[in-house]
């Protein structure tokens, strides 16, 4: 028995003060009203209504029950109305989780631009090192930064990779050497991101048509977030890898020295995730199709700036002691 379909049925029958009014207007067979009513009786063992084969009068608890039905049924009208309205509104809280490798540079800017598109919805930014379980946490998206993902019941979106810049800074070179190829980092201080998606021990590079790892031993420093690696290389620690867009300001001011040119860190994909293509709620759809357009477009900048600054460095600095 559907519990709230016969609760709607009686109501109706109350108001119509008939089962052939109730079910002209219900587009039922009379038949099927009767029975609806017959089955809400024996479900509640209390007589609602009084028939005659000319009226239908309510009895005192079939009364009591009808207020009780009517503040139920318009509840769920409501909360009926609620659920549609969100799929196709943005509105309440959107509970967002990144990486703070990156979330800072990415995310930040993108939810500003969000936050701008729709002004009454609220906005919470969770940055951490490890990905989290989104069911469990109750995130509504999640952007990642990983070489590939791992298998989940979530829905992944690719925004766009992520080039890795190896550097260091001028007195830690000028102090322990240029590296020339990836297998010197193992005679060098270097400084690792540790997260649930990066190797622990080991950078992966490209070249000449194929990737291979380096296993760069045991890190001299290693941290769960960028905002503390990248303070780190600028002051000397040692050689690390950044992303490109947390690089360029210390390639620009001189803080910062890329070697390794002709080799290519392994780049990361940068992944949206959120919990379901299926009856998706509108601020979750509006923020996942705000960082398909904005992400990429972020990511292809950094690109072309880095690609700039190489070749203005070539040109002023071609005999630099600190090319690889």
């Amino acid at each position: 028995m559907d519990t709230f379909q016969c609760m709607r049925i009686f109501a109706k029958v109350a108001s119509d003060g008939g089962f052939a009014s109730a079910a002209r207007r219900l587009n039922f067979s009379v038949a099927a009203v009767s029975r609806a009513i017959s089955q809400l009786e024996t479900h509640l063992g209390s007589r609602l209504l009084n028939r005659t084969t000319r009226q239908v009068a309510l009895t005192e608890a079939g009364e009591r029950y009808l207020r009780r039905c009517q503040d139920i049924l318009a509840s769920l009208d409501d909360a009926e109305a609620e659920a549609r309205s969100a799929a196709a509104h943005p509105t309440g809280r959107l509970r967002v989780h990144a990486l703070s490798s990156f979330g800072h540079q990415l995310v930040v800017p993108a939810i500003l631009k969000y936050q701008q598109r729709f002004s009454d919805l609220r906005v919470e930014v969770t940055l951490s090192g490890t990905i989290p379980d989104m069911l469990e946490d109750g995130y509504d998206a999640s952007i990642v930064l990983a070489p590939e993902l791992p298998s989940s019941g979530l829905v992944s979106l690719r925004l766009g990779s992520i080039r890795g810049v190896v550097c260091a800074a001028p007195r830690y070179l000028a102090s322990h050497g240029v590296p020339q190829a990836p297998e010197d980092l193992r005679e060098h201080q270097c400084l690792q991101l540790t997260t649930s998606v990066f190797p622990f021990d080991k950078w992966v590079f490209g070249g000449a048509g194929e990737t291979f790892p380096v296993n760069i031993g045991s890190a001299r420093l290693t941290v769960n977030a960028m905002e503390a690696l990248e303070p780190a290389v600028t002051g000397g620690l040692g050689v690390a890898i950044l992303p490109a867009g947390v690089a360029l300001p210390g390639l620009r001011s001189g803080a910062l020295i890329r070697i390794l040119r002709g080799y290519e860190a392994q780049p990361v994909n940068v992944y949206a995730l959120y919990p379901s293509r299926r009856f998706l709620d509108a601020k979750i759809r509006t923020f996942i199709d705000l960082l398909r357009e904005e992400v990429p477009s972020m990511l292809e900048t950094d690109e072309r700036a880095l690609t700039m600054l190489d070749g203005c460095e070539l040109m002023n600095h071609p005999t630099s002691g600190y090319r690889s």
